[in-house]
């Protein structure tokens, strides 16, 4: 769960405009008519670009900001993580349905639910030379709980009593109290292994055994990487990756376009990324994202804690001209907070599609007539970002045309988020970025023991039974029992309706024709460098 490009925290929503060559069906919208001038006046300073001859061996990746922290048990934010991916390996993988897979441990065991043993491949080295052992996963865990390194990830793994190594390929996690998201907690950029005795020094010269091996990096500018030639998987192709710290997105798409950069992803606005393909150097790779937007209800509030309100609310909602005209297609619509392709995600819930006149029937029933074409105010908190102000200002028009009335109130983001925190808001958009992919999202955002400070349950939202099942499910490790579980969460959450799950954003990966064999990944990491190869 990242905010800003960082996760296991919220992030804001920010909406895309679009280009009106994929207008509306019938008449031409305000939109339609608006996004090509938009579209052709940042065009104007694209075309002025020249190009440049790239480095036959090294891939050049834009990026919008730096890591802040490249040590693994440290970096919370979506660079530092995903680049510790390529330089560090974690005791697990995941695969494309976000299971848990092996990685350093080839397998592992539950005997209990309170003890996990793990199994770990032979003949592993770090960037050095050094063996990589049980040792270092001790360490590794060990220095973040016992405060050697102080870091906030420390909380993800709070349920872990003690470690113990009977061999050197052997690791056993000794738990306090059942805690089935465990392995999630160990896979995927989550934890990767450090080796034994490494300090805060590791931030600056990070040593790991992944794929790629850690060359430099300067703050603002770039981070080098080259190949492992050692690495125990399969290598990678790409001799070099170089990223490059590009803020601005109209000169992201410059780099692109004269060909001293290869690849963005997810750093594009719409309106660029529909330009740039028809870049002949240039192609679009585009696939499904589990980046979710959402529109969350303060339900201590008098209006809101109506569930009738909130369901009306909902099917007044109408996210096709959003996602079409805002976000140029580049999403698709969302009816949970767990993606599809989590392997706990419940198909068959409730659907709020857009049915104005089932909304207005509901106010009526929930007491709130119309009088003088108005049934009551509502306000909404949105940051000040230019996208999320028009998401909000149709949202408006959308919720009009049922009686509602809404004003919108934007702030700068620190002072929006911290209302939003405070529960000194009606309404608010915001953005779960990863934290969505595992399950046990739904303990953090909706069980009652989490009210701010506790947790992200900010729209104060309780429901017994769903606290119990909640309970329940993250306390057993047979998945298949919690996926039964959370398929029942789900479906009394889609009922009682504390937030609307709006859509899903897509993974979208511009890169130069110099570029082969890439893939994409739901998480929409950077797991696509380990098969990369630049053309000769």
């Amino acid at each position: 769960m990242r905010e800003r490009g960082k996760r296991s925290i919220p992030s804001f929503l920010s909406a895309r405009q679009e280009r009106a060559s994929r207008g509306g069906r019938g008449k031409t919208s305000g939109w339609g008519r608006v996004l090509p001038i938009l579209a052709a006046c940042w065009w104007l300073p694209l075309a002025l670009g020249c190009s440049a001859k790239p480095d036959p061996e090294t891939l050049v990746m834009i990026i919008e900001s730096s890591p802040t922290n490249l040590d693994p048990r440290v970096g919370l934010d979506a660079y530092s993580e995903r680049i510790d991916s390529l330089v560090f390996d974690d005791l697990l993988g995941r695969d494309e349905h976000l299971n848990v897979q092996p990685q350093l441990a080839e397998r592992w065991e539950i005997p209990d639910p309170l003890t996990y043993v793990f199994h770990l491949r032979r003949g592993v080295q770090f960037h050095d030379g050094r063996r990589l052992t049980s040792r270092d996963v001790k360490w590794t865990f060990d220095s973040l709980l016992e405060g050697k390194v102080p870091s906030t990830k420390a909380a993800a793994y709070r349920f872990v009593d003690h470690i113990e190594t009977p061999d050197d390929w052997t690791v056993v996690f000794h738990l306090k109290e059942p805690f089935a998201t465990l392995l999630w907690n160990l896979s995927d950029g989550a934890m990767g292994i450090v080796p034994y005795g490494s300090g805060h020094e590791i931030s600056r010269f990070p040593i790991g055994s992944g794929p790629f091996r850690f060359v430099r990096a300067e703050q603002d500018e770039e981070v080098v990487l080259e190949r492992n030639p050692n690495y125990w998987g399969e290598k990678p192709h790409l001799p070099w990756v170089r990223f490059a710290v590009v803020p601005d997105a109209t000169t992201r798409a410059l780099e692109l376009r004269k060909g001293s950069a290869d690849i963005a992803i997810n750093a594009l606005t719409s309106d660029l990324v529909l330009a740039l393909e028809h870049q002949p150097n240039l192609e679009v790779l585009r696939g499904p994202g589990t980046v979710l937007s959402y529109l969350s209800f303060n339900l201590r509030d008098p209006i809101l804690m109506d569930k009738r309100v909130r369901q009306a609310i909902a099917y007044a909602i109408d996210r096709t001209p959003m996602i079409h005209y805002l976000l140029r297609d580049f999403a698709r619509p969302a009816y949970s907070l767990l993606p599809p392709e989590s392997w706990a995600y419940n198909p068959a819930l409730p659907r709020y599609d857009h049915n104005p006149e089932l909304a207005r029937r509901m106010l009526d029933q929930a007491g709130y007539p119309l009088r003088n074409g108005v049934r009551f105010h509502l306000t909404m908190k949105t940051s000040t970002d230019e996208n999320t102000r028009l998401v909000a200002a149709v949202l408006q028009q959308q919720l009009r045309e049922v009686g509602i009335v809404m004003e919108i109130r934007t702030f700068e983001f620190a002072t929006f988020f911290a209302d939003v925190t405070r529960g000194e808001y009606q309404m608010h958009p915001l953005r779960w970025v990863a934290g969505n992919e595992d399950p046990d999202i739904f303990e953090y955002v909706f069980h009652s023991a989490k009210f701010p400070p506790h947790g992200a349950n900010r729209t104060f939202y309780f429901n017994p039974q769903v606290d119990k099942l909640i309970d329940r499910a993250r306390s057993t490790v047979d998945q298949q029992v919690r996926k039964q579980l959370y398929a029942e969460i789900q479906q009394i959450v889609a009922e009682d309706v504390p937030s609307i799950s709006l859509w899903y954003w897509d993974n979208v990966l511009v890169h130069s024709r110099r570029v082969k064999n890439l893939t994409l990944n739901p998480a929409g990491n950077y797991d696509f460098l380990r098969t990369a190869e630049l053309a000769r």
